[in-house]
């Protein structure tokens, strides 16, 4: 199993390359015979990266969640995943270049540096903490393809009003598609990260009984899922669409990284025992 669990290991970044290519080249050809091809190679490689977690987990007797590189290869399959479902939900392939890149980035460094590890902390062992962190992972991996979009966005809209109609205009959805794009990658990071809140509810007081609601990954991971329910509250009522409901996609996103540095680095966690 270990020798199977290296050589995927080594596939990973090559599955995720091809795909990246195949939505690229597609992206500059738009070549009608790719648009179910991509797809394809999506799934793939996603189907083997989940046999890739599950024979990890089975081999080591842990979730891959114990160190930075483990978290990274989380990281990759969860973008893949969470763009998967948006592009299964909005039918819209035309923007997996910009979304399947990140993975390929953390694919490759965790590829690169991942260790065996047998002997973790009994608590890392938990397959409750495992859902618990791939579901949090999740929920960023929404928030960070909403931001994409929003991003996307805010380049097209710049490029109709400068009136420069090129290789982005004639490829990109419109603006109204990217903003729905976000929203649907957002309303994903929400659930997924509501789930994982739930999880956390339930599990730390069995876990860590001295615990406190106060802990800085809590309140940051609470304030981004505040800020993230207001704008989704806000599209759903009318009051907020366009280009200001993109700009609180990004915002909402580049506060869940500042949360994310600060907890993880600067403040002293009960989170850091991983």
């Amino acid at each position: 199993m270990i020798s199977g669990i290296h050589t995927i290991n080594i596939l990973l970044p090559l599955f995720y390359f091809l795909t990246l290519v195949v939505y690229f080249y597609d992206f500059l050809k738009g070549e009608k015979k790719l648009v179910n091809v991509k797809r394809v190679f999506l799934f793939i490689t996603l189907f083997l990266h989940l046999i890739y977690i599950v024979l990890r987990t089975i081999a080591f007797d842990h979730p891959p969640i114990t160190n930075v590189f483990e978290i990274f290869t989380i990281l990759a399959i969860t973008i893949s995943f969470s763009y998967f479902l948006v592009e299964l939900v909005s039918d819209i392939r035309g923007t997996g270049p910009f979304i399947i890149i990140l993975p390929l980035i953390f694919q490759l460094i965790s590829s690169l540096f991942i260790q065996d590890l047998t002997v973790v902390k009994e608590v890392l062992r938990s397959n409750l903490l495992g859902i618990h962190v791939i579901s949090a992972l999740l929920g960023y991996s929404g928030f960070t393809i909403s931001a994409v979009y929003g991003f996307l966005y805010l380049v097209l809209y710049k490029d109709i009003k400068l009136n420069k109609f090129g290789l982005i205009f004639n490829r990109l959805p419109n603006l109204e598609v990217l903003e729905r794009l976000s929203l649907y990658s957002a309303v994903i990071g929400f659930i997924a990260l509501t789930i994982a809140i739930i999880i956390g509810i339930i599990w730390l007081p069995i876990a860590f009984p001295s615990f406190s609601y106060l802990d800085p990954k809590l309140v940051g991971s609470t304030l981004v899922w505040l800020l993230y329910a207001g704008g989704i509250t806000s599209k759903v009522m009318g009051k907020w669409r366009g280009k200001k409901l993109v700009i609180l996609s990004i915002s909402g996103f580049i506060v869940a990284i500042i949360s994310t540095i600060l907890s993880n680095f600067l403040a002293q966690s009960f989170h850091s025992f991983y």
